[in-house]
């Protein structure tokens, strides 16, 4: 099993980026997908996950709005597309991926993931 994200780059201040996360090997069907983020000199915090069932997602406060995941139609890809970016913004961004569904509450959790790839980076400027 592998992601592959893909869809980083340089943005000014209010713009936009559509991130992907290809999965091969697997589906994003029968587990949770989800994005986190890294900035320099911090943790690792969740963005937004989705439902493998229902499709319904979970978002940061700091990104709901502003932030929107989804799937394609054979659940093979997994996207991020952020709009009005803010320079705090800035981070490499991970897509991970879990074998089962999990709940809702449950999807910020990093340490409940089994895949990750190997991460975009997104730098918003001022």
């Amino acid at each position: 099993v592998q992601l592959q994200a893909s869809g980083g780059g340089l943005v000014p201040a209010g713009g936009s980026l559509r991130l992907s996360c290809a999965a091969s090997g697997r589906t994003f069907s029968s587990g949770n997908g989800a994005w986190f983020r890294q900035a320099p000199g911090k943790e690792r915090e969740f963005v937004a996950g989705i439902d493998p069932w229902n499709g319904g997602t979970a978002y940061a406060d700091s990104v709901k709005g502003r932030f929107t995941i989804s799937r394609d139609k054979d659940k093979s890809t997994m996207y991020l597309q952020m709009n009005s970016l803010k320079p705090e913004d800035t981070a490499v961004y991970y897509c991970a991926a879990r074998n089962r569904r999990i709940i809702t509450s449950a999807m910020s959790r990093a340490e409940t993931y089994e895949y990750w790839g190997q991460g975009t980076q997104v730098t918003v400027s001022s």
